[in-house]
């Protein structure tokens, strides 16, 4: 059962996204329809940006309001996991393209791709749980 910390996590996360999602859209449609000048662009995707920046606040604030200590550990444990696989990952691409070996990667993939191995490092170790509890 989720916890009330986990709860408004959830709902707040929601709201910040639905707003990254319409201010992407936004930026794309404006994009396109009026070839604003680099300036301008240069505001619009800083602001496109701002929800991520919000994602991370919302996440600290449900670290911070979250009571059960084995839940918090293993949102910490998940995120450090993910720390690391995208710092490694991030490191090997960089040498990769110091020597000419592979081309550019775009950056503002990094927080997605953390996000996602969050999620599968969540996954792995409730899985893990799971099979050490029907184990015992």
């Amino acid at each position: 059962m989720r916890t009330p910390a986990a709860k408004r996590y959830q709902r707040r996360l929601a709201a910040i996204s639905a707003t990254y999602v319409a201010l992407v859209a936004a930026n794309v449609s404006v994009t396109h329809l009026f070839h604003p000048p680099a300036p301008v662009l240069g505001t619009m995707a800083v602001i496109t940006a701002l929800p991520v920046v919000g994602m991370l606040v919302v996440l600290g604030a449900y670290l911070r309001e979250e009571t059960d200590e084995f839940v918090r550990d293993r949102i910490i444990f998940s995120m450090l996991l993910a720390i690391g696989i995208l710092f490694s990952a991030s490191s090997i691409i960089g040498m990769l393209q110091f020597e000419k070996l592979v081309g550019e990667v775009p950056v503002f993939l990094a927080f997605p791709i953390w996000c996602g191995i969050w999620g599968m490092a969540q996954s792995f170790l409730s899985w893990r749980d799971k099979r050490a509890e029907d184990a015992a």
